[in-house]
């Protein structure tokens, strides 16, 4: 008797029934979107043209690895070792989180801003797959030198090799932010732009995170002490107070939950003209700050 295969339509159903149980019928549909992309290099018109086709025991296979891997809680971003970010395909690793719409947003705010300006010098601290230093690279007007400070030596590889192969010229420097006196050990001039998406959740808050975050994401790029949640803010500041121009402007993504904290902060540290800027869940999400 002839053994019966799938269809790629099949095939496509089987594994959104299986994951909407657990993430919705949605998101369900994007991952298989995905799987189709990053195994096939199949978008959604691909799957429907070859729709009827048989699929092979590899697909099956590695559709079926996946789908285990998904119901583990391993992110998607993680199985494949890729994100999109802004328009972007960009390498991820365990060593770095993996890009957020809300950060593309950042991104928006940056080029609303500068968009129209050239011969920037901009500074990035905590760059981690370096996804904002290298979209504002290639967004920016033809930016005079973009430098990208993190202190994971694996996040700072992941980094470079994706600005080689998106095509932009990034100076990587591997320290530490907190290190009291990085501006003037590494850093040299003044910078148009500082920005920064710092870790910034309290360890509290890892109580209603979910799994796939906890168990996967790099926790040195996401926690700071309950006690000091400031942490990284107030080291950026003291770096911005030396290293801004006076001109220039500080972007920083932030907790919601600090936000009078981290704007009382600011003005400590000379920044007089403060904007709070919410993200498109309504949330307290950026600051953008002047002197």
């Amino acid at each position: 008797m002839e053994e019966m295969t799938l269809s790629l339509r099949e095939l496509m159903r089987n594994a959104a029934t299986r994951l909407a149980a657990s993430f919705g019928e949605r998101e369900a549909s994007a991952m298989v979107d995905e799987m189709m992309w990053r195994i096939k290099g199949w978008n959604r018109t691909d799957t429907i043209i070859h729709g009827d086709e048989s699929v092979t025991e590899f697909l099956a296979q590695q559709v079926e690895s996946t789908i285990i891997q998904l119901l583990n809680g391993k992110p998607i971003q993680y199985i494949f070792g890729r994100a999109q970010f802004y328009g972007l395909d960009f390498s991820v690793s365990p060593a770095t989180l993996i890009p957020r719409p809300e950060t593309a947003q950042l991104v928006d705010i940056i080029a609303d801003t500068y968009g129209k300006c050239s011969d920037l010098r901009v500074l990035e601290l905590g760059t981690g797959s370096g996804c904002i230093a290298i979209a504002l690279a290639r967004t920016l007007h033809f930016p005079k030198d973009v430098t990208s400070v993190d202190i994971s030596e694996e996040a700072i590889d992941v980094a470079r090799q994706n600005a080689i192969d998106l095509n932009v010229n990034i100076k990587f420097i591997c320290d530490d932010m907190l290190a009291i006196d990085l501006a003037n050990r590494r850093l040299q001039g003044k910078y148009d732009i500082i920005v920064s998406n710092p870790p910034y959740i309290a360890r509290f808050e890892a109580l209603t995170m979910e799994r796939n975050v906890l168990d996967y994401e790099p926790h040195i790029a996401l926690f700071v002490p309950d006690n000091d949640p400031l942490l990284f803010y107030r080291a950026i500041a003291q770096i911005a107070s030396e290293r801004l121009n006076e001109k220039g402007t500080l972007f920083l993504e932030i907790n919601p939950l600090f936000v009078k904290q981290l704007v009382a902060l600011l003005r400590d540290n000379g920044f007089n003209d403060i904007d709070v800027v919410r993200d498109m869940q309504k949330a307290e999400r950026f600051i953008i700050a002047k002197r």
